[in-house]
């Protein structure tokens, strides 16, 4: 496989690459070579695929000797993303450079059991400043993480984007240094100029409902009957006579209180007790909470894609992003649109050519929650 990614823009003072190789020092000697220059930057993002995963600190100790960038953020996928590519299962890393004032961002080290990492990083800063939005990264082992990421977002003031780590092999994130576990990344102030737009991957299959028994995970009735047969009604005839089908094509949609866009969580079906008419699924779910059932859909993934790129595009009133970073689900890909670098040119036929970076995670994050199958694009403006 060939180096991808040489160009870049320089005019903005943000630059992108990505590249693939042997090993780690292949990959990121070629990273390097493709990487455009960049004056005066101060910030990189790197995502690196999961045979890179144990070598990411000595990746960054060389970037950080080469580009002069003294502060990066990242994190493993099991698929990266560059401008208009996307690179599974070989080494292969990504990079996005980017030029930002000094004070307008802060780097925090992974937090798990409190918010001291936080403070000590960024408390000061956060005292004096209004944060717009952190871009964050997170060990999928790490206990409680949806109850993490809603106590980050809510002490860092703003809106929190990014992704699980994705591998088959040693997980790592990294904000200023290396680490497993935990939740890490920065915080931008609001003079940064940034926009943000998710995009699900699954669409409805009947209403809202509402769960009338449930006990932790497991859901008993859905509007006063089992919620088995809520279940087979809305999913038809032919997968309710076959349920076994039903794994990994039908989900539970947990719809977000006060969303005018209409915005739900998707969440696993996990089990399903045909003798009591029960259903399990992958959160908790109380008692009188909305629900609705959904499915993976490429032709509704694709309307739902360009839609949020059609948003994106009229905020961005005409212009072109200095950069980006995009993390997808590794659930969609090639894997939901059937043809490699699919949402990758979808992103430059509505909104340019740009310097990009993302990865393929394990579970996306926007604003204050976890969200599956889902793709979140962060454009600087």
């Amino acid at each position: 496989m060939s180096i991808t990614d040489l160009a870049g823009r320089t005019d903005t003072g943000f630059a992108s690459a990505l590249a693939v190789g042997a090993d780690w020092a292949d990959a990121a000697k070629n990273c390097l070579a493709a990487l455009p220059s960049a004056p005066g930057a101060n910030l990189g993002f790197v995502y690196v695929t999961d045979p890179l995963a144990d070598q990411l600190s000595s990746i960054v100790t060389l970037f950080r000797g080469v580009t002069g960038v003294d502060q990066w953020v990242g994190s493993v996928g099991m698929g990266i993303v560059g401008r208009g590519t996307e690179v599974f299962d070989h080494p292969a890393i990504a990079v996005l450079l980017t030029t930002l004032p000094a004070d307008a961002f802060r780097l925090f080290p992974a937090v798990s059991d409190g918010m001291a990492p936080l403070e000590e990083a960024a408390g000061t800063w956060l005292a004096t400043r209004q944060p717009l939005l952190g871009l964050v990264h997170a060990d999928p082992r790490t206990p409680r993480l949806p109850d993490l990421i809603a106590a980050v977002a809510r002490r860092a003031g703003g809106f929190l984007v990014g992704g699980l780590c994705a591998s088959r092999g040693e997980q790592a994130v990294l904000a200023g240094r290396v680490a497993q576990g935990g939740l890490s990344g920065v915080l931008f102030s609001d003079r940064v100029a940034l926009a943000t737009g998710l995009t699900q991957g699954c669409s409805p299959i009947g209403p809202t409902r509402t769960v009338t028994d449930a006990e932790a995970s497991i859901i008993k009735e859905i509007d006063g009957r089992p919620a088995l047969e809520a279940l087979r009604h809305d999913v038809g005839e032919l997968l309710a006579n076959d349920l076994e089908r039903v794994a990994g094509y039908v989900f539970a949609g947990l719809p977000i209180a006060g969303s005018d866009t209409g915005d739900y969580l998707v969440r696993n079906l996990l089990g399903i007790d045909p003798q009591r008419g029960w259903i399990a699924v992958g959160e908790p779910v109380a008692r009188g909470r909305p629900l609705l059932f959904c499915r993976r859909d490429r032709a509704a993934a694709e309307a739902d894609l360009k839609r949020m790129l059609g948003q994106m595009k009229r905020r961005l009133g005409g212009g072109t992003p200095k950069g980006g970073v995009y993390i997808s689900c590794i659930a969609r890909g090639p894997g939901l649109f059937g043809d490699p670098d699919h949402e990758l040119r979808a992103i430059a036929e509505h909104l340019g050519d740009f310097p990009l970076a993302g990865f393929f995670a394990g579970g996306e994050i926007s604003h204050d929650r976890l969200y599956s199958y889902t793709g979140v694009l962060t454009l600087f403006l």
